[in-house]
């Protein structure tokens, strides 16, 4: 679930990138056979349409080759296929519903990280009930967010960028970043307290 974000990765998707803009169409196969699963798990946060998934993951590629000329590498290949992927689901939710439902989570980052190791510990038997209303709250929680709030959440929760990354991808500074996702969490937070605390 976690952004590739290694150097290496970076590096070797940015020798991709460049052979696929001198016309090596295996090289952006390569890129599409990488990042097809994310985009299109991204995708389905978003819809729950399995047509409307693979469209829109096949319209973010096609886009994505189009615009192939003009990254520059200034951000990560991911970051930026990230971006055009949920510009496309916004879109699409724009023209067809006329407003934008999405995903996000965050607050104090150790005490977040407690609720979340708390959902992956509630294995037993006894537990499974009350695990699966936490996520359930989780998700309503964040559906309630506003879009700014879900989105960087989402990347942070979801997708596993860093607050760099994420600052790219919205267009706006880490310290923004960073009070968003502490609002996201600590909305979040309020909501499944009163569950943990059972």
């Amino acid at each position: 679930m976690l952004a590739e974000t290694g150097r290496g990765t970076v590096d070797a998707d940015q020798a991709l990138v460049v052979r696929a803009q001198r016309g090596d169409k295996r090289a952006f196969d390569v890129l599409v056979r990488k990042y097809q699963h994310k985009v299109t798990h991204l995708i389905a946060r978003y819809l729950r349409d399995k047509n409307e998934v693979v469209d829109l993951a096949q319209e973010t590629f096609i886009k994505t080759y189009l615009a192939l000329p003009s990254f520059r590498g200034d951000s990560a290949f991911y970051t930026w296929l990230y971006r055009i992927a949920v510009n496309t689901v916004k879109n699409h939710l724009v023209s067809r519903e006329g407003r934008f439902h999405a995903v996000s989570v965050d607050a104090d980052e150790e005490a977040w990280e407690e609720h979340v190791a708390v959902l992956h510990d509630l294995a037993t038997p006894e537990s499974l009930l009350l695990r699966d209303e936490l996520e359930g709250t989780v998700f309503r929680a964040i559906a309630k967010l506003p879009d700014e709030l879900r989105e960087a959440i989402t990347l942070r929760e979801l997708e596993g960028l860093s607050y760099e990354e994420i600052a790219q991808a919205m267009g706006c500074p880490v310290g923004t970043v960073r009070s968003r996702i502490f609002r996201a969490r600590e909305a979040i937070d309020q909501e499944i307290r009163p569950l943990l605390e059972r």
